[in-house]
């Protein structure tokens, strides 16, 4: 039987992350960005839309606009079939959700950069993990949320990949954005799921991981079905 009190703490994270439904949504003061080159996001109506134009990506929660990224779960399979999940924890320097667990590598989608360029960039940067490993992430779906907080509105889709790493293979501290690694048996990420340990769309991404490999089940999980449709918001 589920835990009713696991499955309560995920709805209210699945809540959070989709809670752009309030009156009085607009903020009466503005808040300031610097302009990044490196940061440019294409705005878009639908991702395979032309782009209408590029913004800066600290502006794009001012005005709701869609931001895309990629999400990798890097994960090892034991000789008994066993899965472990590789997690990062995020650097105490973080400007965002310092200090919080994170997949083990994942970025945003830059205007005229590709989804996997984007992927294997992240994995070298963040994680070290050769192109050669990186290049054999599968796309497995996408996760999609709107919400709500002080500096603006989150609109964001996330193209997600399950990675498959060798059982020899260990994820090294790259650009500074990780302070460490930790590979987890799936009981103890779930565990963390229902803790304010987790950035909250990256336990999003994880927990799709666990529904699409049957670690949740609809018969054991009375909550299945709200899962699903928390993760996959349709963002106009």
């Amino acid at each position: 039987m589920a835990n009713s009190a696991w499955s309560e703490k995920i709805l209210q994270l699945l809540r959070r992350m989709n809670n752009f439904h309030l009156p009085g949504s607009c903020r009466p003061h503005c808040f300031r960005f610097e302009i990044n080159e490196a940061q440019k996001y294409s705005v878009m109506s639908k991702f395979s839309d032309p782009p209408l134009m590029w913004m800066e990506r600290a502006a794009t929660s001012l005005f709701g606009v869609k931001r895309y990224g990629v999400h990798i779960n890097g994960y090892t399979v034991s000789e008994a079939g066993e899965v472990s999940m590789w997690l990062a924890r995020r650097s105490p320097t973080k400007q965002t959700y310092p200090g919080l667990l994170d997949n083990v590598a994942a970025g945003g989608l830059a205007a005229g950069v590709g989804i996997k360029h984007t992927l294997v960039k992240e994995c070298q940067e963040e994680a070290r993990i050769p192109a050669a490993i990186a290049e054999k992430a599968h796309p497995v779906t996408t996760v999609s949320y709107t919400y709500e907080e002080e500096d603006g509105v989150f609109a964001e889709i996330q193209f997600v990949f399950d990675l498959e790493l060798p059982r020899e293979f260990k994820p090294r501290v790259g650009d500074g954005e990780v302070q460490e690694f930790y590979l987890l048996p799936i009981d103890k990420v779930k565990e963390l799921l229902a803790t304010e340990d987790f950035k909250p769309n990256c336990a999003m991404v994880v927990l799709d991981f666990l529904i699409r490999h049957s670690f949740i089940e609809p018969d054991a999980e009375p909550c299945y079905q709200e899962f699903v449709a928390g993760l996959h918001q349709t963002l106009e």
